[in-house]
């Protein structure tokens, strides 16, 4: 069963085509990968998809609900989060307050309640500060509440990121690059990280990666892009001996990892 569809999906900047009529299916709790030399429209798609950008034509839909044209917010609402290829933290709040924010789209208290420190507005305070702690937790950043998010290291950052994520009760989990600058031990640990996020949370993964070894042995299956449009798509193997795509990849650069600026 497809949980996220595009179909047609066109956006263009100027003259440049960035996604060329795209038909993507990515099926409940797998974890589906993007691939494609830089400026392939990866980015832009994953864009497109949380509302960042609008296309000018074809349409996107989440769990059978057309979302294209809605804001990210209400995006994030249906059950939609993201991390990104830069990380993107509040540098000055503690781990803790960072995760609280991902929150905030199903927290129930108003204003009013704030201020005046309504018995409920203290209930939601305090059981959204046991979820942040269990989120903490389960992504191996126990004890570290209390850090601000810059004083982290790297690798621990980008765990920070995608408790973030976490906290917003996504069906769907976009990762941006989530292996970008680590070491290979911090590849594998990622890598096992992505498996157990699919099978204790239930959750469906779009994976933007250019580290071969990490597509090849997390993905179910790949979905390769060039100059914006779908040149292959399947399982891991097929994709990997697919003549298309060798020739998109070492007609410019060899497969394996190499820093990947922002797509258009």
């Amino acid at each position: 069963m497809a949980l996220l569809t595009s179909r047609n999906l066109t956006k263009r900047f100027g003259g440049l085509v960035a996604l060329n009529e795209l038909d993507l299916e990515v099926e409940e709790q797998s974890v589906h990968s993007i691939i494609g030399p830089n400026g392939a429209g990866k980015t832009t798609f994953f864009n497109l998809v949380t509302g960042f950008y609008e296309p000018e034509a074809g349409e996107i839909r989440f769990n059978g609900v057309q979302i294209d044209g809605l804001r990210p917010d209400l995006i994030t609402r249906q059950g939609i989060a993201r991390t990104y290829q830069n990380i993107r933290l509040f540098a000055n709040m503690t781990a803790l307050e960072n995760i609280l924010v991902g929150m905030h789209p199903h927290l129930q208290s108003t204003w009013i309640g704030t201020v005046v420190r309504s018995p409920s507005t203290r209930r939601e305070e305090t059981s959204a500060t046991r979820a942040a702690q269990d989120l903490l937790y389960f992504v191996g950043l126990q004890g570290r509440g209390d850090f601000l998010a810059k004083n982290l290291p790297y690798g621990a950052q980008r765990r920070l990121e995608i408790a973030r994520a976490l906290a917003s009760r996504p069906k769907l989990l976009l990762l941006d690059e989530p292996t970008a600058g680590m070491t290979s031990g911090e590849t594998v640990e990622t890598m096992a990280f992505i498996r157990r996020l699919r099978e204790e949370l239930g959750l469906t993964i779009l994976l933007i990666e250019h580290n071969m070894r990490v597509v090849m042995e997390v993905s179910d299956r790949v979905t390769v892009l060039d100059y914006g449009e779908k040149i292959a798509e399947g399982q891991p193997g097929e994709v990997q001996k697919n003549a298309r795509v060798i020739e998109a990849y070492l007609g410019r650069r060899k497969w394996g990892r190499a820093a990947e600026a922002e797509d258009a």
